[in-house]
């Protein structure tokens, strides 16, 4: 017990004094802010990846992520107080350890933790007494408790409360939004064990301008990542059910939806759309469902949620057709152009873009597909690079048979897109303030 006491009060002492070293493992959207972010508090800090590219940018000071202001980069490169490697066996050196990797879904729909299982083996190669270590990567309830605290004391012959401590606070990234980032965001965390939860806690106080709410336990904030992101599935993909129904009886689910919101209790608005994008809310309630048949519990409503949500790129490109129909065209032989394949508006991540599923529905029937964002200049899908057009002009528009807005990025002009274009298909209701509309059909 005193080992132990003693353990708690010198990475306490350490924290609060910014003496601490910081690890950050992945620098990707979540794990670059937050680097940036406890080299601004003081705190020296190594961001570890296994892409060398990523590593040399940061050491460059060379910003990639939009959410990271590049001249703080720059500047803490430039003083030392941030830099980068692949090289892992610098854990030794550092005393708190986020890791923030992917958890992506495999192609059969279930949860690969492997850059968490690899991570955590290479951290346990390296990691000494009085280590903080922190999984911010989103997963299903039990994975730091059940995946992470083995692999991590077998690999380091340390015991976990003992010698080293483990909790879990999941990322809380929203790419593009202009209020808040990683820095005044609230976040949770749960420790394994009361001790190691308020030591956590202190870390993200030292660092972060938000509330830091503390959970009785790692399966707690796991949980609880997991519902956020469940909750907005699930009401998305309910306006998207009745947006189909709405389509039938001829009444606009936007225009339904703006109502609605005048409520000023117990509603919030969702709006439908050509299907979910981005790393968290198409994926992270297959991590709960996954999680449940291990108890022989179904998530009736989250699978459907999902079914109605992996059905709307389709449903977007049924529509089309009937747009095309009306004007005597069949999607086969169709020149499309698509507008936006970032997943929301402003930014340059399509991860998960349902954009992309849009543009795969339509090559499948037949159709001659090519796409403009501002934001995405090229991008990868299934292993192969496709490139936008470099320029939306008169030409470009008046060439298409239809033009499908799947993106609301701002800096488009959409003026131009009503004047020239034959035919809109308007998935995103970005066009809703356009007063001629003889062309425009909104999803």
């Amino acid at each position: 017990m005193g080992e132990k006491m003693d353990t708690l009060a010198n990475l306490r002492k350490k924290i609060i004094s910014h003496e601490a070293k910081v690890g950050v493992v992945g620098l990707g959207y979540v794990g670059l802010p937050l680097a940036v972010e406890k080299a601004k508090a003081g705190f020296r800090t190594i961001g570890f990846d296994v892409q060398k590219a990523k590593v040399d940018m940061v050491n460059a000071g060379h910003n990639y992520i939009g959410d990271v202001v590049n001249e703080d980069l720059a500047a803490l490169v430039q003083s030392g107080m941030l830099s980068a490697t692949t090289d892992f066996s610098f854990i030794r050196d550092v005393d708190f350890v986020a890791i923030c990797v992917p958890t992506p879904l495999d192609e059969h729909q279930q949860p690969d933790i492997s850059y968490v299982r690899d991570s955590a083996r290479a951290i346990a190669k390296y990691l000494t007494k009085e280590t903080i270590v922190v999984l911010e990567s989103t997963t299903y309830p039990g994975t730091t408790e059940e995946l992470l605290k083995p692999i991590l004391e077998e690999g380091s012959g340390l015991t976990c409360g003992e010698d080293f401590l483990l909790g879990f606070s999941p990322e809380r990234v929203d790419p593009g939004n202009l209020l808040y980032k990683t820095r005044n965001t609230p976040k949770v965390v749960g420790g394994i064990g009361k001790e190691a939860t308020h030591v956590i806690a202190e870390m993200y106080r030292q660092v972060l301008d938000s509330d830091i709410y503390e959970v009785s336990s790692p399966a707690v904030a796991e949980m609880e990542k997991i519902l956020e992101n469940t909750y907005r599935n699930i009401n998305i993909a309910l306006v998207n059910e009745l947006t189909m129904l709405c389509h039938k009886l001829g009444i606009s689910m936007w225009e339904v939806v703006d109502a609605a919101k005048t409520k000023p209790y117990g509603f919030q608005a969702f709006y439908p759309g050509p299907g979910l994008g981005g790393h968290c809310i198409p994926l992270d309630p297959y991590y709960l469902s996954w999680k449940a048949r291990e108890y022989g519990f179904h998530t009736s409503l989250i699978e459907a949620s999902g079914m109605i949500n992996d059905r709307m790129p389709e449903y977007t490109v049924d529509r089309c057709g009937e747009v095309l129909n009306r004007h005597k065209k069949a999607i086969n032989g169709a020149n499309v152009l698509v507008l936006g394949v970032a997943y929301k508006q402003d930014i340059d991540d399509y991860r998960e873009s349902p954009a992309l599923r849009v543009i795969e529905e339509f090559k499948k029937r037949g159709a001659s597909v090519s796409y403009y964002d501002p934001w995405v200049a090229e991008y990868r899908y299934k292993g192969q690079s496709y490139k936008g057009l470099t320029e939306l002009n008169e030409a470009v528009l008046r060439a298409a048979d239809i033009v499908v807005v799947t993106t609301a990025h701002t800096n488009v002009d959409y003026e131009l897109v009503q004047r020239h274009a034959s035919a809109v298909f308007d998935a995103k209701n970005v066009m809703k303030n356009i007063a001629e509309r003889e062309n425009i059909e909104v999803l």
